[in-house]
């Protein structure tokens, strides 16, 4: 009786008051920081992480419109493949940028310690990067082996639908001595070793298992070179790399900051040397670390060529890189609002560590503030966070309503997605700033793991000086 009367009450609520139904679907309180709540959307991108996990989902998920899927995983290959996160707006879980995003999600946990402390987020923070670690160290399954995808993607974009419901083939790919990829083994090695580093005080026996893995993978990266989307073809139509070397320097570079061992700092300069990974115009992003190779060469021997390099790139980023009218650092075609938090990321950074800080933090202030609602149209691209947010996210899970209705008419739905994907970043404007919100729009509205990665470490980063 008293559970009918307060579903009963929850609709005179909602209907009385519809923003009731919203607060009340959202873990993540208004904390009242100005001009943007920065602790509370830090908590609500943690949460879209939540929103992507694939394989059995613990007691304490938040997001209880996911549940458990893809228990499979693995099967046609005799190994446990479960677990980790779905790539975007689809369910194929892609290594190469997965890992990518728990480099940064970790750096940004290391980094950004105390803004995560301020807005009581640290252990959310732990636990996002564990889910990514947890599905690496089962895809090692060899000393010179790492499956790297679960799912193909054109099989997989075929079905619009609940990851839950799945029937479709998912085969696994994996790369080793005949078939190597030096991109993903290092990438996946940094994300191991910084994760290292953010469980060393909390879980010292996970932090030297996930230390061990990265070393061989780095090994394994460095001795049988090759650009993995060579090896598993799949991933070249969606993740296509085009180079390996600065992910071999990337990895070893990580491996020096984890171990304190001085044969891994003389590698990272080897390969910087070989693969001469100098001034750079571009971006931060899951193919390309040139910037972060220059942050952690500095942060690691204070030689000033590299923090000459670092500053060098923001000065471009700040002078003469691509703005669209509303002021947002256009870096690409594809996750624009991504690409501007990655920097943002990077700009923070050099603030705190004592490079031009007032300007650096006023310039990353600007850009998040630009996805957060500082643009004419006053519109935030976060789901769920804000005025005007986007409320039809390309994402299949978030799109299907309620069971047991069926998902047939998540695609077409004219309305917004049932469910709301709190903290996802959307891909973003075009150069000259047009938006819409628009389901079938993939390249600017689609949401992805790698797009919220350092924009998380960002807002960590702005919860600190606010």
């Amino acid at each position: 009786m008293i559970a009918a009367m307060m579903i009963c009450l929850l609709g005179v609520l909602t209907l009385l008051h519809p923003e009731a139904a919203v607060a009340m679907d959202n873990p993540c309180a208004a904390t009242g920081m100005q001009p943007y709540d920065y602790s509370q959307v830090l908590c609500m991108s943690y949460l879209f992480y939540e929103a992507q996990r694939s394989g059995h989902l613990p007691s304490d998920q938040r997001v209880t419109w996911r549940w458990d899927s893809a228990l499979s995983d693995g099967s046609d290959v005799g190994h446990d493949l479960t677990g980790g996160y779905y790539d975007a707006g689809d369910h194929v879980k892609f290594g190469f940028p997965m890992a990518f995003t728990t480099t940064m999600l970790a750096w940004g946990v290391l980094d950004f310690a105390d803004g995560h402390s301020k807005a009581g987020q640290t252990n959310y923070g732990r636990a996002a990067v564990k889910w990514a670690t947890d599905y690496f160290l089962k895809a090692h399954t060899a000393t010179n082996e790492l499956y790297g995808q679960v799912g193909q993607g054109d099989i997989d974009h075929a079905y619009w639908g609940r990851p839950e419901e799945m029937t479709m083939e998912r085969p696994s790919f994996k790369i080793d001595q005949s078939h190597p990829g030096s991109d993903l083994a290092g990438e996946t090695a940094a994300a191991l070793a910084a994760a290292s580093i953010v469980f060393k005080d909390v879980d010292s026996s996970y932090s030297s298992e996930m230390l061990a893995v990265a070393k061989e993978l780095y090994d394994f990266a460095d001795n049988y070179r090759e650009i993995y989307s060579n090896s598993i073809t799949d991933a070249s139509n969606y993740y296509g790399s085009y180079a390996y070397g600065d992910e071999l320097c990337w990895a070893a570079l990580w491996l020096a900051r984890a171990t304190g061992d001085n044969n891994y700092l003389v590698r990272a300069r080897g390969h910087y040397d070989e693969f001469w990974l100098g001034t750079y115009t571009g971006g931060l992003g899951w193919d390309d670390k040139h910037v972060g190779v220059f942050m952690l060469f500095w942060q690691l021997t204070g030689d000033s060529q590299y923090s000459d390099m670092f500053v060098q790139y923001i000065n471009w980023l700040k002078n003469e890189a691509t703005y669209t009218p509303e002021g947002l650092v256009y870096l690409t075609d594809w996750g624009s609002n991504r690409a501007a938090a990655n920097v943002a990321f990077i700009a923070l950074w050099a603030a705190k560590n004592g490079f031009d800080t007032s300007s650096n933090q006023n310039w990353a202030r600007g850009q998040i503030g630009q996805l957060l609602g500082d643009n004419p149209r006053y519109q935030s691209f976060v789901v769920g966070y804000g005025v005007n947010p986007p409320q039809k996210p390309h994402h299949r899970s978030s799109s299907c309503p309620d069971p047991p209705e069926d998902c047939s008419n998540g695609f077409s739905n004219p309305g917004p997605n049932p469910q709301t994907l709190y903290g996802a970043l959307v891909g973003g404007p075009a150069q000259d700033g047009s938006y819409n919100d628009d389901r079938g729009d993939y390249q600017h509205n689609e949401v992805a793991c790698d797009y919220n990665a350092a924009f998380t470490g960002a807002l960590a980063a702005l919860v600190e000086i606010s």
